[in-house]
């Protein structure tokens, strides 16, 4: 089999329209390496491959017959894939710069390291989320019951989640948005869980790769504008609040002892009750719906 340098992997869910944007920046914006771009499709029914190959007719198109969600649909394209790194990349994201190059040279260079991923900025240019200094837990947590970022600004200032150093820097974990792996690393520890659906797999994944002794790095040097939102309709959206509480629970039920788990459910109960009080300033429609979304997810007495 050809071996190119890297696999650019991106699943669509009804996403054909950003995704050719996407595919359009890394053409665009990629040289000095070699690579190829491969689309999984979630049983879309948008004649994605039609669209997709009308403009860009290299790029493989790999259609499932249902929707498998977004990690175990990457491991259908790692299945197919050539490259020596794999770079998981989302739909809506688009390649300011060679990022490609930058992030694949960075692996190469250092055998050590595992994950790498760019800096991330929102539709405005604005500097926004692209990794955490930590994996989740009882730290992660209790930042989240304080409103998510004052233990983080405690700790790492105004680099807490954005590479403003210019240098590159060992971090927690990239987010999923732009997550270049080291397909040996991937060979080694497994690639995403079928266990979950949607949501923590690459904090997972990482978590796993991490405990092999790889390093997780932000490099600043490759930029990417990432679209956040554009491909899930506005307001409170029922199936990602499920999709989140449920993957954190699986996160945590794969590797964390019970007693762990206890305190950690205990601060995510303070912090979903905190919430409703918020949400009792919005619509009365909106409150509702977020509150038995939860209810359900978390019932009495039930432990992680």
């Amino acid at each position: 089999m050809l071996i190119v340098d890297v696999s650019v992997i991106i699943v669509n869910y009804k996403t054909v329209n950003l995704i050719l944007d996407c595919i359009r920046s890394i053409y665009e914006q990629t040289e000095g390496v070699s690579y190829e771009v491969i689309v999984v499709d979630n049983n879309s029914e948008d004649g994605f491959q039609e669209r997709i190959q009308d403009c860009f007719p290299k790029v493989v198109c790999l259609p499932l017959s249902e929707n498998i969600g977004f990690g175990r649909a990457n491991n259908e394209g790692l299945k197919i894939a050539r490259g020596r790194n794999i770079f998981f990349l989302n739909p809506d994201t688009l390649l300011l710069n060679n990022s490609v190059k930058y992030l694949s040279d960075y692996l190469d260079a250092h055998p050590n390291v595992g994950v790498c991923g760019g800096n991330l900025y929102d539709v405005e240019m604005r500097p926004m989320h692209s990794y955490r200094m930590y994996l989740p837990g009882i730290l992660w947590e209790l930042n989240d019951l304080l409103g998510g970022n004052l233990v983080d600004k405690l700790l790492w200032g105004k680099n807490r989640q954005f590479n403003h150093t210019g240098k590159s820097r060992s971090v927690g974990y990239i987010t999923g948005a732009d997550m270049m792996v080291r397909r040996e690393v991937l060979d080694k520890v497994g690639c995403f869980s079928p266990r979950f659906f949607m949501y923590y797999e690459e904090t997972e994944l990482t978590y796993r790769i991490k405990k092999a002794g790889y390093k997780v790095v932000s490099v600043p040097q490759a930029k990417i504008q990432h679209l956040e939102g554009k491909s899930f309709k506005p307001g409170i959206n029922v199936s990602r609040i499920r999709y989140s509480i449920e993957g954190r629970n699986t996160y945590y039920s794969l590797h964390y002892p019970y007693s762990y788990r206890v305190v950690i459910e205990l601060i995510v109960r303070v912090s979903v009750m905190c919430r409703i009080l918020i949400f009792s300033l919005l619509r009365e429609q909106d409150k509702r719906k977020y509150y038995q979304t939860v209810s359900r997810l978390l019932p009495e007495k039930q432990v992680i």
